[in-house]
């Protein structure tokens, strides 16, 4: 009896291995599975099978942000340059940019030449220097001392300047300016035509007014018989 138990136990038992697949001869079966893949495979005492296969897939994707592309820095190698250093930079995910260069600094360069000349003695012309800015120009006329040009100066140079504006350093601005003046005087003039309107009716209705007073008192004048001249004698 002993024997015939453990041969039942032998036959109804299979082995178990650490694998991704588990057979269960009656009843239900879990398995869970720490890989990939796993089957679970339940066979019932009637014969049916049931097989169910999981898969199971992770991905991972780091992405980590690129150094940094640093500006270069520009400098210029003596006092005595106007040049001024310009650099910049752009960096985006996996690639990066950046560059730099010198610009000239027109107006240092201006006032350079404008200080050599006056020290020599070279006045008219380093003004005619500081003229070339718009800013300048404009001061000077503003000042009454307009910028030379063609070698005239004062009321001569004036004359030119009007005659030629479009030389002008500030001609746009200058431009406007006009077209905004002569805005404002069609506005002064068409306020002025206004307000003359305005007079010159009260004074119709006052005229009218009066000449009506004026008919009226025509009207109630009384006429007054002549007198009789008065004979004065002399006491005796």
């Amino acid at each position: 009896m002993k024997y015939l138990s453990i041969l039942l136990f032998v036959l109804f038992t299979s082995a178990v291995f650490a694998g991704s697949t588990q057979t269960n001869t009656s009843g239900s079966n879990t398995a869970i599975e720490g890989g990939y893949t796993s089957t679970a495979t339940t066979t019932y005492e009637s014969g049916s099978e049931s097989t169910s296969t999981t898969n199971n897939t992770t991905n991972s994707d780091i992405k980590s942000s690129p150094p940094s592309a640093s500006a270069p820095s520009y400098n210029s190698m003596t006092q005595d340059v106007c040049a001024v250093g310009v650099s910049a930079g752009v960096q985006t995910f996996g690639f990066g940019v950046s560059g730099g260069k010198h610009v000239i600094d027109k107006n240092c360069e201006r006032l350079k030449l404008a200080r050599i000349l006056n020290d020599f003695g070279m006045k008219v012309a380093a003004v005619a220097i500081l003229c070339q800015d718009e800013r300048v120009f404009e001061s000077m006329i503003q000042a009454g001392t307009p910028c030379p040009i063609d070698g005239k100066i004062g009321k001569e140079a004036k004359a030119l300047w009007s005659k030629y504006d479009h030389e002008r350093p500030d001609y746009k601005t200058y431009v406007k300016r006009m077209d905004d003046r002569e805005k404002k005087e069609k506005e002064l003039a068409k306020k002025k035509a206004l307000e003359e309107k305005k007079r010159l009716k009260e004074e119709a209705k006052m005229t009218k007014e009066f000449e009506k007073i004026e008919k009226e008192l025509e009207k109630e004048k009384v006429i007054l018989p002549a007198k009789k001249p008065i004979d004065w004698e002399s006491p005796k």
